[in-house]
């Protein structure tokens, strides 16, 4: 553990900054472990730390799959694999191109990982929003994310669907999106009966929507149904040993926004009203209600108008 003191970019004020968070994998199946990140918003006292990642140990190296929210950590991620195994780190899958997931990358890139993504993560990479919110970050997320933290491309990119086999162990990447994001994978290892489903599910916490294709999400949990895995990491939240059940929360959550904003938005009613008329009350008490519901409600109320 160490503290570090530094100038927020922000204000230019002296801050202490003492470092507390830890990574702590969990063994969900033979060879295969995830971390769990918390149920906030990213943070400079997180770390960012607000995602999952896992990673699956095979005779010829460790698969991990996303990078996390900081190159810090990633560095405690890479740091934590290697109690677990002695086996180099050889590949990482992004499940998406969001900040959470990916600002770690730089870290498994210096030590030879090859990245695999879906193609239209190239999109997001050469876009403004990628840039402002890679600048942003270096200013909300100080010291952990910084000017020394990149936005790093995919060795890999996937269009459909690849079979990658490593050590014997078959780790099927399927394009599911556009969902969440436009460039969602899933990642099923038989072997192991685990699904990686990044955040097309969430547990313990409201989902974040932001700009997605929620009709394409709903039909992106129904395939993950259809692989009935044993056991599935979520991008957010504990992992789940009865998927059907936990992918419900999820589904019902979207579905109801989809409900409650649907007359609305076609018949170009205010947004507030629709808002104001919903029943909230099976959410309002998860973590991150107040901060992302309305949002999430809003995307959905303009993404039905352009359908």
């Amino acid at each position: 553990m160490g503290s570090f003191l530094f100038f927020t970019a922000a204000y230019g004020q002296k801050a202490n900054t003492v470092d507390t968070i830890q990574l702590n994998p969990v063994q969900v199946a033979p060879h295969t472990y995830f971390v769990q990140g918390l149920p906030e918003m990213g943070s400079s006292a997180n770390q960012n730390f607000i995602s999952n990642a896992g990673f699956v140990v095979t005779p010829s190296g460790v698969v991990v799959v996303d990078a996390l929210g900081s190159p810090i950590l990633a560095k405690k991620l890479i740091a934590e694999i290697k109690k677990v195994s002695n086996q180099k780190v050889v590949a990482l899958i992004v499940s998406h191109y969001h900040a959470d997931h990916v600002y770690g990358l730089q870290e498994f890139k210096k030590i030879g990982a090859k990245i695999y993504a879906q193609g239209e993560g190239r999109n997001y990479l050469s876009s403004e929003t990628a840039k402002q919110r890679l600048i942003a970050s270096r200013i909300d997320f100080a010291p952990w994310v910084s000017a020394d933290t990149k936005l790093i491309s995919a060795d890999v990119w996937i269009d459909q669907k690849l079979k990658l086999s490593i050590g014997g162990v078959d780790f099927f990447i399927s394009r599911v999106g556009p969902a969440h994001a436009p460039e969602d994978l899933m990642v099923y290892v038989p072997s192991e009966k685990v699904l990686f489903a990044g955040d097309l599910v969430f547990r313990g916490r409201i989902p974040f929507v932001g700009n997605a294709d929620s009709k394409g999400w709903l039909i992106a949990l129904d395939a993950i149904e259809k692989l009935n895995p044993k056991i599935v990491i979520p991008g957010h939240g504990n992992y789940s040993l009865q998927p059907i059940t936990d992918i419900a929360f999820t589904r019902n959550y979207l579905n109801y926004l989809r409900q409650s904003m649907s007359a609305a938005a076609i018949n170009m009613d205010p947004f507030e009203e629709a808002y104001k008329q919903a029943d909230w009350s099976e959410y309002e008490g998860m973590p991150l209600f107040g901060a992302a519901n309305r949002m999430n409600a809003y995307n959905v109320y303009l993404s039905i108008q352009s359908e």
